[in-house]
C-alpha cells in the first residue's frame, strides 16, 4: 500500500510543473510567432518561468523522498 501511495504522490508532484512547462513553452512560442521582435525578452521571461517550475517539482521530489524513506 505505501508503494502505490508513493507512486501517487510522485505523480501528482511531477505532473504540475510538467503541466506548467507545457503551457509556458506553448505561449512562448505563441508569443515570438505574433512578435518576432521581442524574442529575447520572451525567452528570458520563459527561460525564468522554467526554473521556477523546475524547482518546485525538485521541492516536491525532496519532501516526498524525506516523508517516505
Amino acid at each position: 500500500m505505501q508503494n502505490v501511495m508513493v507512486i501517487l504522490v510522485l505523480l501528482l508532484s511531477t505532473l504540475g510543473p510538467a503541466a506548467v512547462i507545457g503551457i509556458v513553452g506553448y505561449a512562448a512560442v505563441k508569443a515570438v510567432a505574433r512578435n518576432p521582435s521581442a524574442s529575447p525578452r520572451i525567452l528570458l521571461s520563459m527561460i525564468v518561468a522554467f526554473l521556477f517550475a523546475e524547482a518546485i517539482a525538485i521541492l516536491a521530489l525532496l519532501m516526498v523522498y524525506i516523508l517516505f524513506k
